[in-house]
C-alpha cells in the first residue's frame, strides 16, 4: 500500500494524492512525491507535469514548479537528468539545469529534486537531520561504470556513515512490465552475479527486470539498510497506473513528476 504520512508538516497544503513517504526522518526533513493530480496543464501532460522539456506550455510548468516549492517551504533545484550518474552539492546560487542526476545539500530552503516518469527516485537523508539527496535512477545510472552508479555517488555524497543513512525509493516502472535485453542483465549481473535474482526470463534475450529490488540490492551493498517506499507491487508502478502516474514507456509523449526532499 502507497502511504503519506502527516509528518513532517509541509507549508503549503499538497495535492491530496501526492505520496508522502513513510519513513523515520528526522522533524526537519520534508518529502513529497507527485502524482499527475493537481495542476492545470492540458493532455497528453495533464495534470500537474514538472517537466520543462516535454513541450507543455511552460507558464504552467512554471507554476507547477513554484507550487512544489510552496508545499516544501524551499526552492526546488531541477536538474537536467541525462540518465547518467553525477551528484552534485546543491547550493544557494545553484541554477536549475545543471546536467546531473542526483543533488545533495545542507541548506535550508533548498529542496533536492528528481524528475521521473518511469524511472526510480530515491530520496536520503542522514539520522541527525542534517543533509538530504534525491538521486535520478534509470537502468544506466543505476549500473553505473565499474560498479559504481548514482546510488554509490549518492551515498559517498553524504556526510556520514551509509549505516546513518535512510532511503526512499518512489514510484517506477514495475517488474510485471520493465522489459529489457540481455546487455541491461549483463550490466548488473557483472558487478554482482547475485543480480540475476532480480530478472524473470520473458522469452530469448528479453528479460523482465525488478528495477526497486536493483536499487536496493546496490544500496545495501553500498552500506545503507534503512530502505522504505517502493517495494516492486503493481501499485507502486508507473505503467500499470494510468491514472496516477506519467509513464513515457507507456505513453510516449507525457508529463514528469518528481521526488523532492529538503530541510526546514
Amino acid at each position: 500500500m502507497l502511504c503519506r504520512m502527516e509528518h513532517p508538516p509541509l507549508i503549503d497544503r499538497p495535492d491530496p494524492d501526492w505520496l508522502r513517504p513513510q519513513w523515520p526522518a528526522p522533524a526537519r526533513v520534508r518529502a513529497v512525491c507527485t502524482t499527475r493530480a493537481g495542476g492545470e496543464s492540458l493532455a497528453p501532460f495533464d495534470s500537474f507535469n514538472l517537466g520543462e522539456r516535454v513541450g507543455d506550455d511552460p507558464q504552467r510548468v512554471s507554476a507547477h514548479r513554484s507550487q512544489l516549492g510552496a508545499s516544501l517551504g524551499a526552492r526546488p533545484v531541477f536538474l537536467h537528468q541525462v540518465h547518467g550518474f553525477e551528484v552534485i552539492a546543491a547550493r544557494a546560487d545553484t541554477p536549475d539545469g545543471v546536467q546531473a542526476d542526483g543533488a545533495q545539500t545542507r541548506q535550508s530552503g533548498l529542496a533536492c529534486t528528481a524528475q521521473v516518469a518511469d524511472c526510480l527516485p530515491i530520496l536520503l537523508c542522514d539520522q541527525a537531520g542534517e543533509q538530504v539527496a534525491a538521486l535520478h535512477a534509470g537502468w544506466r545510472g543505476l549500473a553505473g561504470a565499474g560498479g559504481a552508479g548514482v546510488v554509490e555517488r549518492g551515498v559517498a555524497a553524504m556526510d556520514a556513515a551509509p549505516g546513518e543513512l535512510l532511503a526512499w525509493l518512489g514510484p517506477c516502472i514495475g517488474p510485471q512490465v520493465f522489459e529489457v535485453g540481455d546487455d541491461v542483465r549483463q550490466a548488473f549481473v557483472a558487478v554482482d552475479p547475485a543480480a540475476a535474482a532480480f530478472f524473470s526470463v520473458l522469452r530469448p534475450g528479453k528479460w523482465l527486470a525488478d528495477l526497486p529490488a536493483l536499487a536496493r540490492q546496490r544500496l545495501q551493498a553500498a552500506g545503507v539498510q534503512a530502505i522504505y517506499g517502493n517495494e516492486g507491487s503493481p501499485a507502486w508502478c508507473t505503467v500499470s497506473q494510468p491514472a496516477r502516474f506519467f509513464s513515457f514507456r507507456r505513453d510516449g509523449v507525457c508529463g514528469r513528476m518528481a521526488a523532492a526532499i529538503a530541510l526546514a
